[in-house]
């Protein structure tokens, strides 16, 4: 194993930046590429048809330019449709991103749960496999809010927003019949963690916000144990598939130990 060899987290934008930060708390030596697909941006909004045929080829792309160790989908919208095609397609361990349903379920005191993600996520099979799986027992209700992705762009680009807009983003979760039962809140979608503070500054009640960074952070430790870490040459870089404007991005990049900024 190449001790430069790098970690690479894949997201749509920077939500994929929240599992950074756990990874780092983890595997602080780990050399690391982040790529945010910003040709593709968002992908919420986007078909399971689009979606299936872009990850895969881009991912192997960039499997090839930085010949990583391991690469970690963190985005539940690309995992939960693009997953298994990616994994069959390239020759190295692929950790994907799963709606912490599970933690949730076994976190809430009265057995019901929301999940909060695109809205190409909570329409998922692969969110109804999990329900009944983890919270069979559990109410389990769904909003898909492609504005809150847009919330977390915008955040760390320095614009917190207008606490209405959350407001109201809770409310299409709260508001439907049985949503004042809820006591844990699934973050289905890697960018919302970032703007958890935001919902829960809002949120009519005390409530749990759970995500699955920690346990995304845990596969990749285990999968990498042992294995030698070096810096890469120049530093860690964030990668970009599309000309955007990242000057606004610079701090939170450079924060979480970004030195570098490549474009696709």
């Amino acid at each position: 194993m190449d001790a430069q060899s790098p970690i690479l987290l894949f997201d749509s934008g920077v939500g994929g930046l929240s599992v950074l930060d756990a990874v780092r708390r983890r595997l602080a030596a780990a050399p690391i590429v982040y790529v945010a697909d910003s040709g593709g941006f968002p992908y919420g909004t986007k078909s399971e048809a689009e979606i299936a045929a872009r990850v895969p080829a881009l991912l192997g792309r960039l499997a090839e330019r930085y010949r990583p160790r391991l690469l970690a989908i963190a985005c539940n919208t690309a995992s939960t449709i693009a997953l298994p095609a990616v994994r069959a397609a390239l020759d190295l361990p692929v950790v994907g991103t799963v709606p912490a349903v599970k933690p949730a379920a076994l976190a809430s005191v009265t057995r019901a749960i929301g999940v909060l993600g695109t809205e190409a996520t909570v329409r998922q099979p692969y969110v109804d496999r999990l329900v009944e799986t983890f919270a069979s027992d559990c109410l389990v209700l769904r909003h898909g809010s492609a504005r809150l992705v847009e919330l977390a762009e915008a955040a760390l680009r320095g614009d917190a927003g207008a606490p209405a807009e959350y407001r109201a983003i809770l409310d299409g979760l709260l508001g439907q019949p049985g949503g004042d039962r809820i006591d844990q809140i699934v973050l289905a979608c890697t960018h919302f963690p970032l703007v958890a503070r935001s919902l829960a500054a809002v949120a009519p009640r005390p409530l749990g916000f759970v995500d699955g960074a920690e346990g995304i952070a845990r596969r990749i430790a285990t999968l990498t144990e042992d294995q030698p870490f070096a810096p890469l040459r120049g530093g860690d870089v964030a990668v970009f598939t599309s000309p955007i404007d990242t000057a606004p991005l610079v701090p939170a990049l450079a924060a979480r130990g970004l030195a570098r900024i490549e474009r696709l």
